[in-house]
């Protein structure tokens, strides 16, 4: 990369206002979260108010229907959406990128068979998919959602690889490399990942806040982390008898998703104006 090129793309990185207010969003959550590890208002399972009482200085976000403090709940709610969202991409960003790299380098048989296949994926949605594993496992936990939602999104993961990956094998240099004897994982390791790598970072922060949606959707639908877990889809669901009476229930909770997918998704935005130069000409 030329000097120009590193002197714009450290401009561009310093000051670019959609990734430092997609970081504070993120890092917001991410700091309940780490806080609730060793702190919270309240014991998440001890009844210490009335039936759903509205916010005071007490009970900040009031109590829930068994007259536990939500503050509390939605505290530990960040922790299980921010574990699933990282979990699930790990799981998607291994599957999809070894199957994204395999499809690259296979014989063309196998590439189209490979890519039939992955469309057909894509064409449900993400939280189809993850109900579907959800429910061929024995019972719904933490793990399973994980798992479920990892694989939904490793198809979306192993298109963008397999596209990515096959524009670089077309490069002079890759031509080069090969006649002078580097292997194919060498190739891959020298060559590939580090071309490859920034927009599949874009892509993850993406499938992240998406992880995030599907998890809160399962644990609505009771297909997520069981009780007594506090997910925010689990207190969403509570909250649903009740959101007339005490709509704070449906509302903190719902305000602590979008912020949280918000954040992401700026996050993304952010990371790509940093690492493609051309998006700004482009606007």
């Amino acid at each position: 990369m030329s000097s120009i090129g590193i002197t714009g793309f450290e401009t561009r990185r310093r000051f670019s206002p959609t990734l430092w207010m997609g970081l504070a969003l993120v890092g917001l959550q991410l700091a309940i979260a780490v806080l609730a590890l060793v702190w919270t208002p309240y014991d998440p399972t001890a009844m210490t108010g009335g039936r759903l009482e509205a916010p005071s200085w007490l009970h900040w976000a009031g109590t829930d229907r068994l007259g536990r403090d939500f503050l509390t709940q939605v505290m530990l709610g960040s922790q299980i959406a921010l574990l699933v969202g990282s979990g699930a991409v790990l799981i998607g960003g291994i599957i999809g990128v070894s199957l994204g790299l395999l499809a690259a380098f296979a014989s063309r048989w196998l590439d189209d068979a490979l890519a039939a296949t992955l469309d057909i994926l894509i064409a449900f949605p993400t939280l189809l998919i993850a109900m579907l594993v959800v429910a061929a496992s024995d019972q719904a936990s933490l793990f399973s959602a994980i798992f479920a939602i990892g694989i939904a999104l490793s198809a979306i993961v192993a298109r963008l690889t397999r596209i990515l990956a096959k524009r670089v094998l077309l490069l002079d240099y890759i031509t080069a490399a090969r006649t002078s004897g580097t292997s194919w994982p060498g190739i891959v390791l020298i060559h590939v990942l580090p071309n490859i790598w920034p927009t599949l970072a874009v892509n993850f922060a993406l499938q992240f806040g998406l992880a995030a949606i599907a998890e809160a959707s399962l644990s609505y639908l009771g297909l997520g982390a069981p009780p007594p877990n506090p997910s925010w889809g689990h207190l969403l669901q509570e909250a649903q008898g009740t959101v007339y009476t005490a709509p704070i229930g449906a509302f903190v909770p719902g305000l602590a998703l979008v912020l949280l997918v918000v954040g992401i998704n700026l996050l993304a935005d952010g990371l790509r104006d940093v690492v493609d130069p051309t998006q700004e000409t482009s606007r």
